[in-house]
């Protein structure tokens, strides 16, 4: 038998270290050659390390929660002779003497107790990312739950219907959850994507002098437009919502207003215009608020535009999406649909300088022409950078949305 010293490898794009984020091993599981191993996170995304060797794990480093830096000891797998050497070509013993300590066995304690145990004699539970997060977080064991998906699959209905029926977890899970009929108390250690997410809104309402921005839009005429070429649509395209027709408008518009299609780039103390127009998509997934790139706007027609973003949002709630599909935005539109209220105060997606929020459209009572009637109206939420963009700036910019959004052909119009 010898021993490997696994490292954390470079996952890419300056990476200086990852933050563990789930263990599919305990120490003392034996696990084979690109098996799960570990799901760690980045500053760019999810990503499921796999086991580098087949063999037996005699420790690992670190817990849910805890960062390892790039290159630093990962794991020690027990391994048969000739099936794989330290990955520094040391003993093990001697390569974790020459690093810094690593945590105890016990950091793994987060795992449901016979979760590995049980992937290791079964195979590994299937099921998303998403769902493993959540039943990791309500000390669930994925092991104890009937999935009724195609090979046994776990589905969010199963888990749900696991919880109905289930009661406190094992003393060893590190979330501690407080049984139904005391205090129900739950506690839950901000980490992962949750994490990131908290991390970047405090840092970008910190840094970021907020400008707010309200306009009232009459999108009567757009949903005119809007439902008849849903109407006139082949079975294969998307329905058109307003996200596409209001990508369209601001990509126009920010040829007049270019300094709000920017990124700040803090370190250099220089400020970035960037002639084509990538957009981030605020979308919704069950992991938190992701937000996929729809790049070069300005280069792709409506039905384009509305076929990307429902591909990119699925992509984003299905964890499919790629690092580069998630980054790299210049300014971002963010929408909570029937849910979106009457206002909203947007908060910048650092490093870029201004977020546009579409409101409920709704029909309600209006004055045209010096008469009551019935328009459809719907409020522009929008926050800027008041470091590099003035209130003057940001109003003309919204009031010039405002025109093409009420008036669509000017969207499409070269004048």
């Amino acid at each position: 038998m010898s021993q490997y010293v696994f490292k954390l490898p470079d996952l890419g794009e300056g990476t200086v270290d990852a933050e563990i984020v789930a263990w599919h091993v305990r120490p003392g599981d034996e696990i084979a050659e690109d098996s799960a191993l570990v799901e760690v996170m980045t500053e760019k995304a999810t990503v499921e390390v796999p086991a580098p060797v087949s063999g037996r794990i005699v420790s690992l480093t670190g817990g849910p929660g805890d960062r390892v830096a790039v290159g630093a000891e990962l794991a020690v797998f027990e391994t048969q002779l000739g099936a794989g050497s330290p990955a520094n070509g040391k003993p093990a013993a001697a390569a974790a003497a020459a690093q810094a300590p690593s945590a105890a066995p016990d950091a793994t304690t987060s795992m449901a107790p016979d979760a590995a145990a049980g992937a290791a004699r079964g195979g590994r539970v299937l099921t998303s990312p998403a769902i493993r997060r959540q039943a990791r977080e309500a000390g669930i064991d994925l092991a104890s739950v009937a999935g009724s998906g195609p090979n046994g699959r776990i589905t969010r209905d199963d888990l749900a219907t696991h919880l109905e029926h289930w009661a406190a977890p094992d003393a060893g899970t590190r979330d501690t959850i407080v049984p139904r009929g005391t205090a129900d108390v739950q506690e839950i250690k901000v980490i992962g994507l949750r994490r990131l997410i908290a991390e970047r809104l405090s840092e970008a309402k910190r840094t970021i002098p907020h400008f707010a921005y309200v306009e009232e839009v009459d999108v009567t005429e757009l949903e005119s437009l809007r439902v008849h070429l849903n109407a006139a649509r082949s079975s294969a395209s998307p329905g058109l919502t307003y996200l596409p027709f209001l990508i369209v408008a601001l990509v126009r518009t920010l040829q007049d207003f270019p300094q709000c299609n920017g990124t700040y780039d803090a370190a250099r103390g220089v400020l970035l215009r960037h002639r084509a127009v990538h957009v981030g998509v605020a979308t919704q997934t069950p992991d938190g608020l992701k937000v996929p790139v729809l790049r070069d706007a300005q280069s792709k027609p409506l039905r384009t535009i509305a076929a990307e973003i429902r591909r990119l949002s699925e992509a984003a709630r299905t964890n499919k999406a790629s690092k580069s599909e998630l980054s790299g935005s210049t300014i971002t539109v963010t929408s909570l649909g029937k849910l979106g209220g009457i206002a909203s105060t947007p908060i910048i997606n650092a490093p870029e300088l201004a977020i546009i929020g579409v409101n409920r459209a709704l029909e309600r009572p209006a004055v045209l022409h010096g008469a009551i009637t019935v328009r459809r109206m719907m409020n522009l939420s929008s926050s800027f950078d008041h470091r590099f963009i003035d209130g003057y700036d940001a109003a003309a910019m919204i009031q010039a949305l405002k025109e093409r959004l009420e008036h669509p052909a000017l969207m499409f119009a070269d004048l």
